[in-house]
């Protein structure tokens, strides 16, 4: 038996006696501390998780305060002795209170050596969702902020179960979201989870300096960034449509005293923006690109990111089977990743230009729909004609990176999307795809998903011999392809860059994350520690900057040098 205090009898008891809050009927804030604090696992339980080759470097003195009087010196031996993980294990140290866990012993060339992925499933399984208990991550200081993330991926912010108080944490902490049901919670109702850690350094010993106000700051920021993240995927669209998702752009525009550029409506139609007006002018609510913009003095480059924001996807006319249908909430998670990543950048001290391009539109059925077989004519100039109304994303993607090119002057483009089912089946539930002109910045993104824990995977850049697949005979270019065969996510792609043109000399990298944008039916918040890692250099943070990729030779390069 792997429980070296405790039984099953323990647990349902320890379960009884927590189990208001077991259930989920407290919120839940994520904090962490510099260092590792003074408690009592008797009434605040703790989680330990590390690697096992760091945890078989610690002493009992390194975990004391958080054991101590309930654990002895032995008793941590032995138990360090007793992990075998396969792929993962854990052993009580005193009831359910106090655990001790081992990650993985192996981690791939494509996996990220945090084990994040990890971490979060040993977090969700095994905090005991009390009034205040902590985890303790044992890492490398190089995983610090990717374990950092892994753990507040375990804790989603909205719920609307009856006698939930999320929703009114939610309010909260973002002023925005829902119509306000069950908003009665305070500050004491809500659970508390620190967060702490015990490093080891180059040298494998064990560095019990506290953390620095820098990285806290950092850490602090990105986790409000991944739950915001998060939280907008996980409403549903009567809860977060177009009017919604624009709130929320403003509320954080307030937090970071920017106004947001509003276009939406007929305006769209009036200013050429064909691909965002005719996917969402059948809805109700009608469409909207809106534009956030943090221009500090000195910037030397112009960094633009843009948001697949479908706050709901039927299909439009080629409408979606019954099964198909359900989940389509999440198609807003590009632009949620970038909303949230925009707000952890500021506030980390962005140096260069940086702008936040939110496409959003509610793809819908109605008398105002675009039909199959019409053509519109994007912010590029171009036309479509129109084969598939569900290939949506594509149309108003095309004009935000339009606008971020004609209009913004940004010298880098990323665009975020939900965009294709077909980049699970190409790089799976845990890599998201990317596509870009340069590969320099394919290494670098592949590095950022390592360092963040937020995955990526590399998918073929050819344009000229795929993009024949949306040949028309009387337009510029269908919408989509015309083999469903043949490279469908690079396809999707391409489509986007087209309308920036495939001589744009600037740099374009397009991340398609439609499967690792949830775990489940849960929101992951992915996408917002990607770009945070992936643009690190050109913040002031030094944690941040510590994990930024490096200009590393790309492997074409390297094969033809040697």
């Amino acid at each position: 038996m792997r429980l070296l205090l405790g039984a099953r009898a323990i647990r349902n008891l320890l379960a009884r006696t927590y189990s208001s809050s077991r259930f989920g009927k407290m919120a839940t804030d994520v904090k962490f501390n510099a260092s590792l604090s003074c408690s009592d696992p008797q009434s605040h339980p703790v989680l330990i998780i590390g690697q096992l080759r760091h945890l078989n470097l610690l002493k009992f003195s390194h975990l004391e305060s958080k054991l101590s009087p309930r654990v002895t010196e032995e008793t941590f031996s032995h138990a360090v002795a007793c992990l075998h993980p396969a792929p993962t294990d854990r052993v009580s140290l005193y009831l359910d209170m106090a655990t001790l866990a081992a990650l993985p012993l192996k981690a791939s060339r494509h996996n990220t050596t945090s084990r994040a992925h990890a971490i979060t499933r040993l977090v969700k399984n095994h905090v005991l969702n009390v009034a205040e208990e902590s985890v303790v991550l044992v890492c490398e200081r190089e995983n610090l902020f990717a374990s950092a993330c892994a753990v507040v991926r375990a804790f989603p912010l909205y719920s609307r179960k009856t006698g939930n108080l999320a929703a009114a944490q939610v309010k909260k902490e973002f002023g925005c979201g829902g119509d306000g049901d069950g908003d009665s919670n305070t500050d004491a109702g809500r659970n508390v989870v620190n967060v702490e850690f015990l490093l080891i350094n180059k040298e494998g010993n064990v560095d019990c300096e506290p953390l620095t106000e820098d990285e806290l700051l950092c850490l602090n920021e990105t986790a409000r960034g991944i739950r915001l993240t998060a939280r907008i995927v996980d409403m549903p669209c009567n809860e977060m449509n177009v009017d919604h998702f624009i709130q929320a752009v403003e509320e954080v525009g307030k937090d970071l005293c920017l106004k947001p550029q509003v276009i939406r409506g007929e305006e769209l139609r009036e200013r050429g923006f064909g691909g965002i007006y005719g996917v969402g002018k059948a809805a109700a609510v009608p469409p909207a690109l809106v534009v956030l913009s943090h221009l500090p003095k000195g910037a030397q480059e112009t960094i633009a990111l843009v948001g697949k924001g479908i706050v709901y996807d039927t299909g439009g006319l080629s409408i979606k089977a019954k099964t198909g249908m359900p989940g389509m909430k999440r198609d807003c998670g590009g632009a949620a990743a970038i909303l949230g990543a925009f707000y952890a950048a500021v506030k980390c001290g962005f140096k260069d230009n940086l702008h936040a391009v939110f496409c959003l539109a509610e793809n819908s059925v109605g008398p105002n729909a675009t039909r199959p077989d019409d053509i519109h004519t994007l912010y590029s100039g171009r036309t479509v004609e129109i084969n598939n109304t569900d290939a949506e994303g594509r149309l108003v993607l095309a004009d935000g990176v339009c606008f971020a090119n004609k209009d913004l002057k940004a010298n880098i483009i990323l665009d975020m999307a939900t965009l294709t089912g077909a980049q699970g089946v190409a790089t799976g539930k845990y890599h998201g795809a990317v596509l870009t002109n340069s590969e320099t910045w394919e290494a670098k993104s592949l590095q950022a998903g390592r360092k963040s824990g937020d995955l990526l995977a590399p998918i073929i850049y050819c344009p000229e011999l795929h993009f024949s697949e949306f040949a028309s005979a009387i337009a510029d270019m269908k919408n989509s392809v015309a083999d469903r065969q043949n490279a469908q996510s690079s396809c999707a792609g391409l489509f986007i860059a087209a309308h920036l043109g495939f001589d744009y000399p600037g740099i374009w990298m397009h991340v398609d994350m439609a499967t690792p944008v949830h775990c489940g039916e849960r929101a992951t918040g992915y996408g917002v520690a990607l770009l945070l890692t992936l643009f690190g250099g050109h913040t002031k943070s030094e944690l941040l900057q510590s994990i930024a990729p490096t200009d590393e030779e790309p492997p074409s390069k390297r094969l033809c040098r040697d």
